[in-house]
């Protein structure tokens, strides 16, 4: 079946509300019609999540807009200057190196800094998904801003999207479009927060030692005393921020290093074992089992044949 040849009429559809600000020659808005809103909403490959609208604005001087409700997500991401916002009349600057997350009906308003005029690439979207996304991405209730700094990741995913321009509309460029959006999103909770006051937790230094220490059993208080955090306070932060328990991850790194030794060498795991800090390899074996969900010996022989 040809999705995007049925006419349809859906909620889905409507044409996003896009500030009126005159885009000028090095920038681009690209608003996608009604009609293939809703083919996008009905679609198998995009019905769970698609764009409605996006673009990237260099130096928006002027650009402003104020929505008193609006049906679809709106994420930002300015790399440089500076714009005012409003949501749900509570006040935040941002700035370079700023996400913002607007969700569906939402009040808010925003105005790009008279002085520095903010530069930004931004992607209206909907779809069932969107809610997780939120949640996936580090927002959440009262939640609508990330420091991430400039990101090179993102910046290849945003103009991904805008690889769709001059196609006319054709269904395979739309279906692209709609998962490099996904890959954008999934790009966004990979991001590491920048802004250390508010994280508290330096996990580029918690993971750099896990990976120093991959022959040894760390404990949870030595990662603690890395923090400068008590083992309790540590743990529940490092979650936070992970979505895992530190020992957990630190498990995982090793079972990860188990797996390159089993593919590429021929050594016993009783070597694996010791090699990764653990004498008793018929205990690792349990772990890496409970990991894995098959034996090492099973994953070798799998692996290989």
């Amino acid at each position: 079946m040809d999705y995007f040849s049925i006419s349809m009429k859906s909620s889905t559809g409507s044409t996003p509300t896009t500030s009126q600000w005159p885009v000028p020659p090095d920038s681009v808005r690209y608003v996608l019609p009604s009609r293939i809103i809703a083919q996008l909403s009905a679609h198998p490959l995009t019905r769970d999540l698609y764009p409605r609208a996006f673009g990237h604005y260099r130096s928006a001087y002027g650009h402003h807009m104020q929505r008193e409700r609006h049906d679809d997500d709106l994420l930002i991401y300015c790399t440089e200057g500076r714009a005012h916002l409003h949501v749900l009349n509570q006040p935040f600057t941002i700035q370079g190196g700023d996400l913002l997350l607007l969700p569906a009906g939402v009040q808010h308003r925003y105005s790009s800094d008279s002085d520095q005029p903010w530069t930004l690439h931004w992607v209206h979207y909907a779809g069932p998904l969107a809610e997780a996304f939120r949640e996936h991405m580090g927002f959440g209730p009262g939640v609508y801003t990330r420091r991430v700094g400039r990101d090179p990741r993102l910046l290849v995913d945003f103009s991904g999207l805008l690889a769709v321009r001059q196609t006319g509309f054709r269904s395979q460029a739309l279906v692209h479009a709609s998962n490099r959006l996904r890959q954008l999103l999934t790009a966004v909770s990979l991001c590491k927060d920048t802004d250390r006051s508010r994280q508290a937790l330096d996990l580029d230094v918690i993971h750099d030692y896990m990976h120093d220490h991959l022959n040894e059993r760390v404990s949870l208080q030595e990662l603690a005393d890395l923090a400068g955090l008590s083992p309790a306070h540590f743990a529940t932060r490092y979650r936070q921020l992970t979505g895992v328990a530190p020992i957990q991850h630190f498990l995982h790194l090793k079972v990860e290093q188990a797996c390159q030794l089993l593919d590429t060498t021929d050594s016993p795991f009783s070597a694996i074992s010791a090699a990764l800090g653990y004498d008793d390899a018929y205990y690792f074996s349990r772990l890496f089992k409970k990991v894995m969900g098959q034996s090492p010996r099973n994953y070798r022989h799998l692996n290989r044949h």
